[in-house]
């Protein structure tokens, strides 16, 4: 009895140091929080204080503090007073950057609530499941809230849909088709999507749209679409699975624009058309090819698999020689962007979680429901791509530079 007696109260001791402990954190946080909020205003405040009308008087001024509000994270909801800034001059207003006025979640769990609806999750479930996953404290969200949001992030796909597209330019295009499980469809929704690298290197969204993944049709209506917002300058180089019905649609909407095979469908397909004890094996010799540093050595591996295989795997060869003129397009870029261009990695892994996960669960409701989310998903993750190697190098590509095996051999 003495023992449990003890238990019981080492356990509350536990309970209630985890409790001030907590406390603490969301203490802290939001002084920090409020801090910087002050600090920012502070700034903008110093920045214009010599700006005065015509009796003498300051145009910016402190005009003290919008009513308190809760803002949701993951250490639980923080009080925060956001300053208010009087800035009289015309069409001028001060806006937070670490605090915008309708921000009511930090992006983290933003990024969250897609996921989860993605992954089937009812909306009169969320509240639930982010308790589980952050922390009673992280709740917050109501169904009607969450209806509302899933509402302004419909906004949000077609206000980007319609974006001008006239300043782009796109040196490097990835396309691939992505399925997705939907509750209310006979049918997986196949989520159409289009990146590019910038002139700058930066990788960028450039489209996702509802459509059909082997369908010309589909992809011509999404680069027709593109054209018809702006887009002028064709891609040099796009890569994409060989299936895809992209290939058509590029051909007759940017014909100048080359093709590069993605190498990790290649090698699935070839793969799975040869008994599994040959797979290790030949798996090596598709390496050789695609890392090779040259041309001409990717062509000696190329040609040693075609021996090795055509007699008793001819399907295997067939898969792999039908696309040869695409397949080693690559070396005739930047040996810097080979990394990049080998495969269509960068979409890939932006969706694979995902996809994943939709597979396990009966997905979302609606083709459009689903089409906001990956959306949704893809613009946060966009925000981590990495920059292409050897950005440099594009400005030479723009201008018509010519490389062979990875180094520029005549400058425009």
């Amino acid at each position: 009895m003495k023992q449990d007696t003890r238990n019981q109260s080492e356990e509350r001791i536990v309970d209630e140091m985890k409790s001030a402990l907590d406390e603490l954190l969301r203490e802290g946080a939001r002084k920090m929080l409020q801090q910087a909020i002050e600090n920012e205003v502070a700034e903008y405040l110093q920045a214009h204080q010599g700006i005065r009308d015509e009796n003498g008087h300051r145009m910016v001024v402190r005009n003290g503090h919008m009513p308190e509000r809760n803002l949701v994270t993951g250490v639980g909801p923080l009080p925060i007073k956001r300053p208010r800034v009087n800035d009289k001059r015309k069409g001028q207003r001060f806006t937070s950057a670490i605090l915008p006025a309708f921000m009511r979640r930090v992006p983290s769990i933003d990024a969250l609530i897609p996921v989860l609806y993605l992954k089937g999750v009812a909306t009169n479930d969320f509240s639930e499941a982010l308790e589980a996953i952050l922390g009673p404290n992280a709740a917050g969200l109501s169904a009607t809230n969450i209806v509302r949001l899933k509402e302004g992030w419909k906004k949000d796909y077609e206000d980007w849909q319609s974006r001008d597209l006239s300043q782009s330019r796109y040196v490097y295009w990835w396309a691939d088709g992505i399925y997705f499980n939907v509750r209310l469809e006979p049918d997986r929704p196949c989520v159409l999507v289009v990146m590019g690298a910038r002139e700058d290197g930066v990788k960028e969204l450039v489209a996702v749209h509802d459509g059909n993944r082997e369908s010309k049709e589909s992809w011509l209506e999404v680069l027709r679409e593109l054209k018809a917002r702006g887009l002028r300058e064709a891609p040099k180089l796009a890569v994409g699975d060989g299936a895809l019905g992209f290939w058509s649609a590029l051909e007759e909407a940017f014909p100048s624009t080359r093709a590069q095979r993605c190498w990790v469908h290649k090698t699935a397909n070839i793969l799975d058309k040869l008994p599994k004890h040959k797979q290790t094996h030949a798996k090596s010799l598709i390496h050789d090819m695609y890392l090779a540093g040259t041309y001409e050595e990717a062509i000696k591996a190329y040609d040693r698999f075609v021996d090795e295989y055509s007699a008793k795997w001819p399907k295997a060869v067939e898969c792999l020689t039908k696309d040869k003129e695409v397949l080693f397009t690559f070396y005739d870029f930047p040996a810097e962007h080979w990394p990049h261009l080998r495969s269509t990695n960068p979409i890939e892994s932006t969706f694979a979680t995902v996809r994943h996960r939709t597979r396990q669960t009966k997905g979302c409701g609606s083709r459009t429901a689903t089409l906001t989310m990956v959306f949704q998903l893809a613009r946060r993750a966009e925000k981590h791509w990495r920059r292409l190697n050897g950005y440099q190098h594009i400005i030479h590509l723009i201008n018509n530079a010519v490389y062979k095996d990875g180094i520029m051999q005549k400058a425009a």
